[in-house]
């Protein structure tokens, strides 16, 4: 332990070049993380809000929830056995505020669910963010498909779906706008797995997330950045090591002659890593936290503590693999041959 300590003392510049690139690394990964996790949310937090549960769509919808629809009947069956279960569906549209200007939404519609906002005919829930669009509690807002005029009932926060804010209508209402009579989904909450129902297929809400191709395509591409920087920083602990460990073949010889074990070599190794990774880890998590506060409103930014919690152990496994990893050589380093080569 000791020995770690001098030596990082006597060597401040190549342990600090070492602990800025994983800092820089880890703050990196961390932001994009956050980016992933905030357009997660704006993607699809109607959806990922839900408990946990199984989705049923048409076997011949082709996984695409907006060709699925549910046969009354069947739909009928499941409401009166899952007391708990609902039927929505889910479609892109437009709404006209006061100004007569378009403001895109996605309407939603339920039976009556607790899961759901329940309104009554002739009314519209939107999420808050239509506030900013200057659009108030007791607006009339209409659509060209529709033959009568939403009554602003209310706001409701973080409910969003492909980007979209969400905008709860009656199920009335909406069969009226989209000629349909039949719903697009079922839901039922607390199931941990799928009972088999005619003609439908179920999905879990991981599965069901993964049907909507915008949601799937775009974490998958952030998902692999956050990886490839973790795979990175791994690879930078082990190159390093490896060459301060080929500069130290010498001091190792040394060492190993006066009778220091090898696994000692190992833990005033894995002290040295340890000691940078939890600072350059501390500064980027406290930095991560000031731009969760500060970033700017319209930026999908969500950065939970799980989250932190989590790459921060991932950080500190592979830092500890690719110092390890690089240490390998200390195993193989005979006393007699590594003072004979001197120390570099």
């Amino acid at each position: 332990m000791n020995i770690a300590w001098k030596e990082m003392k006597k060597n401040k510049a190549r342990f600090l070049i070492l602990g800025s690139i994983v800092f820089l690394v880890s703050l990196l990964t961390l932001i994009i993380s956050g980016l992933a996790n905030g357009l997660s949310q704006d993607n699809a937090a109607l959806i990922k809000d839900l408990p946990d549960g199984q989705f049923y769509m048409t076997k011949d919808s082709d996984q695409t929830y907006t060709l699925s629809k549910i046969d009354s009947n069947v739909q009928d069956k499941v409401l009166a056995k899952e007391k708990d279960a609902a039927a929505f569906s889910i479609q892109m549209g437009f709404v006209n505020d006061s100004a007569d200007k378009q403001q895109s939404v996605v309407f939603v519609t339920s039976t009556e669910s607790e899961l759901f906002e329940n309104v009554k005919k002739g009314e519209i829930v939107l999420d808050s963010s239509m506030k900013d669009k200057g659009i108030k509690v007791g607006d009339v807002l209409t659509n060209n498909q529709y033959s009568g005029e939403f009554t602003v009932k209310g706001f409701v926060d973080q409910k969003k779906f492909s980007h979209a804010p969400v905008a709860f209508i009656n199920m009335e209402d909406y069969k009226e706008m989209y000629r349909t009579e039949e719903m697009q989904m079922l839901f039922v909450p607390g199931e941990d797995s799928p009972q088999t129902v005619d003609g439908l297929q179920a999905f879990s809400k991981k599965e069901f997330l993964d049907t909507i191709p915008s949601y799937s395509a775009e974490q998958m591409s952030l998902n692999m950045i956050v990886w490839f920087l973790v795979v990175i920083s791994g690879m930078l602990f082990a190159i390093f090591f490896y060459m301060m460990n080929v500069q130290k073949i010498g001091l190792y010889g040394i060492l190993k002659a006066i009778g220091v074990k090898t696994s000692a070599l190992f833990k005033m190794m894995w002290t040295q890593m340890l000691f940078i990774t939890v600072i350059a880890l501390s500064l980027s998590i406290a930095l991560s936290q000031v731009f969760n506060k500060i970033a700017p409103e319209g930026m999908p930014f969500h950065l939970t503590p799980d989250t932190t919690v989590k790459l921060s152990i991932v950080f500190l496994i592979i830092g500890f693999i690719g110092a390890t990893l690089s240490g390998m050589q200390i195993k193989k380093v005979e006393p007699l041959q590594a003072i004979q080569q001197g120390e570099v």
